[in-house]
């Protein structure tokens, strides 16, 4: 009889490992690869070790970065590229190859635990790949199955729009395209095989874009005596980031899935950005980053107000600042390490380190007030000719008069030089067309100064914020 009795006990004593194992607090890395001047893999992967961070996440499959992560103790999550989610979806062979020849080479000797299945597919409008997602995600998993691979959850990230409403959290919503054809077949999906819904949440942008209703300490862990209590479930909240992440509890349990667990794909606070991006800076970046590493890694895990107590796993945005990403300059100083691998500021993902044990002081922030007064859009650097020749020539052809003032014989035509000519236009363009959405960016041509480039008679058109 004791025999018969040990193994029940036993193999619960398993289970709670695995799961726990499963569902580990320890914070990753998000390796993002959008730069022309990134250290090596190899060198990568001994930085992510320097951070103590035991997970990191890539945007495909890189053989060279899978390498380099084997034998290390780090757990990896890869991604299957959006383009092919539809071909994918359509044929269990053609998924069987593609984790025959991403996924098999390197597992187990690599950590591979999460597969995720294209990046936030349901931002944007569809293109034919939002209703073959969940299709997508289950051929993976049953490619996994073939290959007689367990350990590796399957899912897919998301980005916070995918919720109509956020606020109250109470008042979490999927929205009304995808909530029923798309969400709930996966939370279905998710639930079946105890994955993660996987969420890119930044409490960055919500602040960002509603500063005058809510205090930037709230955003960065830091309102000691600033609390929001929810009046539909009258739960208090003391920080951004919970509300966030129940509004999207509140939204799975609204179609029946109150029990799949959330991951945090993303999340992050820019260390530098345009100068009309408020509160993008060093100082807060590090607050944010050491106070989030600090409650996620607390043990036994805090949770949220809606999920009190429930491990929330979680991968920082990002390793590096890079600098293809298209975009606001926020987008381009998300990372932890400039490119040459120095840290930007300190920060311990095992959130062993106290909040006072950093001993290197941060600098004073010096944009957490919105700029007021003009901006021009500049040429950052003449790097290659025929993109600046390009973006010139694109911005003089959607406005009405835009770049007049550079024609020969006009105001601004001399010096007759590429720099001073695409500065004009993009100058020209920006102050015609930021209302209806127009950027100062052009593929990361242009970047903004507020020193007024008018010279002479030429006098270059400007935004005023």
């Amino acid at each position: 009889m004791m025999g018969l009795g040990f193994v029940p006990i036993f193999s619960l004593a398993l289970l709670v490992s695995i799961s726990s194992a499963e569902i580990s607090n320890k914070v990753g890395i998000n390796y993002g690869q959008l730069g022309n001047n990134l250290p090596s893999p190899s060198e990568s992967v001994e930085l992510i070790k320097s951070l103590k961070a035991k997970r990191v996440k890539i945007y495909d499959a890189n053989p060279d970065i899978l390498k380099s992560l084997k034998d290390t103790d780090i757990q990896v999550s890869i991604m299957v590229p959006n383009e092919l989610i539809e071909n994918i979806s359509k044929s269990q062979s053609l998924s069987d190859q593609w984790v025959k020849t991403n996924v098999v080479p390197y597992y187990p000797d690599v950590k591979i635990r999460y597969l995720l299945v294209g990046n936030e597919i349901l931002t944007n409008p569809d293109s034919g790949t939002w209703f073959n997602l969940v299709p997508a995600m289950r051929r993976i998993k049953a490619s996994l199955k073939t290959h007689k691979i367990k350990k590796i959850k399957v899912g897919t990230p998301s980005a916070i729009n995918v919720l109509e409403s956020s606020f109250p959290p109470s008042n979490g919503t999927f929205r009304a395209d995808i909530s029923g054809p798309v969400i709930k077949p996966m939370l279905q999906f998710l639930d079946r095989t105890k994955s993660f819904f996987f969420i890119d949440v930044y409490p960055y942008f919500a602040w960002a874009d509603n500063q005058q209703n809510i205090n930037l300490d709230y955003a960065l862990f830091k309102a000691g005596n600033i609390t929001y209590t929810d009046p539909g479930s009258n739960l208090t909240y003391t920080n951004l980031l919970d509300q966030m992440l129940d509004a999207v509890a509140f939204a799975m349990k609204r179609l029946g899935y109150p029990d799949v667990r959330i991951f945090i794909a993303e999340t992050g606070w820019p260390n530098d950005g345009d100068i009309d991006q408020v509160g993008a800076n060093i100082y807060n970046s590090a607050t944010f980053n050491r106070n989030v590493i600090k409650k996620l890694t607390t043990k036994p895990a805090i949770g949220t107000p809606a999920r009190p107590g429930w491990v929330i796993p979680s991968i920082i945005f990002s390793l590096y600042n890079e600098n293809q990403k298209p975009g606001p300059g926020t987008e381009r100083h998300f990372g932890l390490f400039y490119p040459n691998g120095t840290k930007i500021y300190e920060v311990d993902f095992s959130g062993d380190t106290p909040l006072s044990g950093y001993k290197k002081p941060l600098p004073a922030p010096t944009n957490n007030e919105p700029y007021k007064g003009k901006i021009w859009c500049m040429v950052a650097k003449v790097v290659n000719k025929t993109e600046v020749g390009d973006a010139l020539s694109y911005a003089c052809s959607q406005g009405n008069k835009t770049c007049d003032a550079i024609q020969p014989g006009k105001e601004c035509y001399k010096p007759e030089s590429l720099f001073w000519h695409a500065s004009y236009a993009f100058s020209s363009y920006w102050a015609q067309f930021k209302k209806s959405g127009g950027t100062c960016s052009f593929n990361g041509l242009a970047t903004m100064t507020p020193k007024d480039p008018s010279f002479g008679h030429c006098k270059f058109p400007a935004v005023t914020l």
